[in-house]
Formats: structure tokens, sequence, C-alpha cells
């Protein structure tokens, strides 16, 4: 195996260490948004009962001005009722009289109806409030520990990096954006070993001249089959 064939195999591998760490540090990223996703749901669950208690504290506030028309009303249908000279007149009186008293009573009704709602639900807020300093709490020392395992995960996933760096500093840059190129498609299979006559990117069999190209390792050999390039490991050399 040349030089050249031995750099890229090995800058292959170091790809291979970096990316590994890529799913390591999606899944304790997707377990903090788990945990702040407790959080944000019960914030919501408040957002929703406090919208609720005010819509009724609205709803109380209009059928307690309600109420106030319809002590005025019933004060000047009693003045009325003092100045009535016939019979028709006192019936009607007497029904808008009857009529502002059921509006009177449904109104006081539904003040009674909607206060205690509130209290429930002035309860249940209460224990929401509750929950939610709990749940926090317990998210913060969660995430604590989420962030120190990252933190090993990002430091160790940097020494990778920068012995990428070092590698790729040396290389030929023909090569190398050879390699890139590859790799943009193949990903970690830009590079990958011949065994018993096939790459092992395709899984497929390759020709004789190919083959004979690869033992030899003179120069960089690609798959004529994927395009991923080829090479032969020791175990296969020495066979």
């Amino acid at each position: 195996m040349n030089k050249y064939i031995a750099e890229l195999v090995e800058l292959s591998n170091v790809d291979k260490s970096v990316d590994e760490f890529n799913p390591k540090i999606e899944a304790i990223e997707n377990k903090m948004a788990k945990e702040q996703s407790k959080v944000d749901s019960i914030n919501e669950q408040i957002d929703e009962v406090k919208k609720y208690v005010d819509d009724n504290n609205t709803k109380i506030k209009s059928y307690e001005v309600q109420i106030e028309e319809l002590d005025e009303q019933l004060k000047s249908i009693a003045k009325k009722n003092k100045a009535v000279t016939n019979e028709k007149e006192m019936k009607a009186l007497s029904m808008e009289e009857e009529l502002a008293k059921e509006k009177l009573t449904f109104a006081n009704e539904e003040i009674e109806r909607l206060n205690k709602i509130n209290e429930t639900k002035t309860e249940m807020l209460k224990e929401l409030e509750a929950s939610l300093a709990e749940t926090k709490e317990l998210v913060e020392k969660a995430n604590q520990e989420a962030s120190k395992e990252l933190d090993v995960i990002r430091k160790d996933k940097e020494k990778f990096y920068k012995q990428r760096e070092k590698m790729v500093s040396k290389m030929d840059q023909k090569i190398l954006s050879f390699y890139e190129k590859v790799r943009k498609w193949a990903g970690n299979t830009a590079v990958v070993p011949v065994k018993k006559g096939a790459c092992y990117g395709c899984y497929i069999k390759i020709n004789d001249k190919t083959y004979s190209e690869v033992i030899r390792g003179d120069e960089i050999v690609t798959c004529p089959h994927c395009g991923r390039i080829l090479y032969l490991e020791k175990e296969g050399a020495e066979a």
C-alpha cells in the first residue's frame, strides 16, 4: 500500500470516528429538548388556565354592568307604576318588570357559577405552579448532567478534529480534493476495502484488472461500479 492510499485510509478512519460522535450529541440534545418540553407543557397549561379565568372575569364584569342597568330599569318601572292610569299600561309595565327580574336572576346566577369555576381554576393554577417549580428543578439537574456529558463528548470529538487537521495539512491537496468529492456522496464509505474480490462499499465483485491494481497498491484505484476508493487490507495482501 503506497503512502497516499495509507493516508486516505487513515483519514477515512478519523472521519468515521468524528462522525460517530454526532449521534451521541444528537441523542443528548434530544433528551435535553424532551426535558424542556415538560416545562413548556406545564407553562402552556398555566397560560390556558389564566386565560380561562381572565375570560370569566370579563364575563363577570359584563354581568355586573348588566345588573346595574337592570336595577336602574326596575327603579324606573317602580316610578312609572305610581303614575299608571289604565290596565293596559299596568300589564305592559308588569311584563317589563318580570323580564328585567328574570334577566337579573340569570345574571346573578351566572356570576355565581363563573366565580365557582374560577375558584376551581385558581386551585388548579396553584397545583400547576407547584408542579412547574418541581419540574424545573428536576429538568435543571438533568440538563446539568447532560451538559457535562456533552462537554466530554465534544472535547473527545475536538481531539479527532485536531488530528484530522494535522493530517490534512500534510496531504497532497489534489488527492485530498478527490477524497472529499467522493465523500460528499459516499459519506464514511468513501474509502473501502476489497474482500473476496468485491468492493465493500457496493458489495459487487470487481474485475481482475482492477483487483490487480488494488493488490499492487501503486496508485489510487476506484471501484468501477460505484466509484469508491479501494484498498486491500493487510490480511488480504498477505493472502
